[in-house]
C-alpha cells in the first residue's frame, strides 16, 4: 500500500471520532489524555509521518528554504469527515517563525518532535510531543524552538486563511 494512503487509513477511525468535536482548549486536552505520547493512535501516526518525511513524500514544499517545509496529504472528503490532512517540518535552532494564518474552523495537531527539547507554539504556550487544538477563529505565527520537528495536522473543511494581518503587537 502506498504509505501516504496508510496514513490516510490510519487518520479516518479517528477522524470518525473526533469529527464532531469542536477544537479548543477541552479538545486539545483530551486529545493529549486518550491519544497522547505512548498511545498506538499517536506512536502510529508519529512513526508514519516522520518516514513520509525522511522519505520525501510529507512536508516536501519549501516555503523558506529546507527548514520550513509543507504539504497537504489529503484533500477534505467525505471518506475523511471533510478533514484535510497536512505535513508541515519546521526546523530551528532559535525561535522561528513561520507564516501567519487563521484557523477559520480551528485544526487538531499532532505534534512530532525530531529532536529532544523541539517545541511548537500552540494556543496555551509551547507542546513538545502531544496534540494541539486552536478553535475556531484562532490565528497565529506556527513557531518552533529547540530543534526540528513535523505537524501532521487535520483541518475542518481544509480551510485556513494566508489572507489575514497579523494583530499589533504591544
Amino acid at each position: 500500500m502506498n504509505p501516504s494512503q496508510a496514513l490516510i487509513d490510519r487518520s479516518i477511525p479517528f477522524l470518525d471520532e473526533v469529527k464532531n468535536r469542536t477544537a479548543g482548549g477541552e479538545l486539545e486536552g483530551w486529545l493529549n489524555t486518550n491519544y497522547g505520547p505512548g498511545t498506538e493512535l499517536y506512536d502510529d501516526l508519529a512513526r508514519m509521518i516522520t518516514e513520509g518525511v525522511d522519505d520525501g513524500w510529507a512536508a516536501n514544499v519549501e516555503l523558506d528554504g529546507p527548514r520550513y517545509r509543507r504539504s497537504r496529504i489529503a484533500s477534505p472528503s467525505e471518506e475523511l469527515h471533510y478533514f484535510s490532512v497536512t505535513a508541515v517540518y519546521m526546523n530551528s535552532i532559535s525561535r522561528y517563525r513561520g507564516q501567519y494564518h487563521q484557523h477559520p474552523y480551528g485544526e487538531l495537531n499532532l505534534v512530532v518532535p525530531l529532536d529532544p527539547g523541539a517545541e511548537l507554539a500552540g494556543p496555551r504556550g509551547w507542546c513538545g510531543a502531544g496534540w494541539t487544538a486552536p478553535g475556531p477563529g484562532s490565528h497565529h505565527y506556527p513557531e518552533v524552538r529547540g530543534g526540528a520537528l513535523i505537524a501532521l495536522f487535520y483541518l475542518p473543511a481544509g480551510r485556513i486563511s494566508y489572507d489575514i494581518t497579523p494583530a499589533a503587537t504591544v
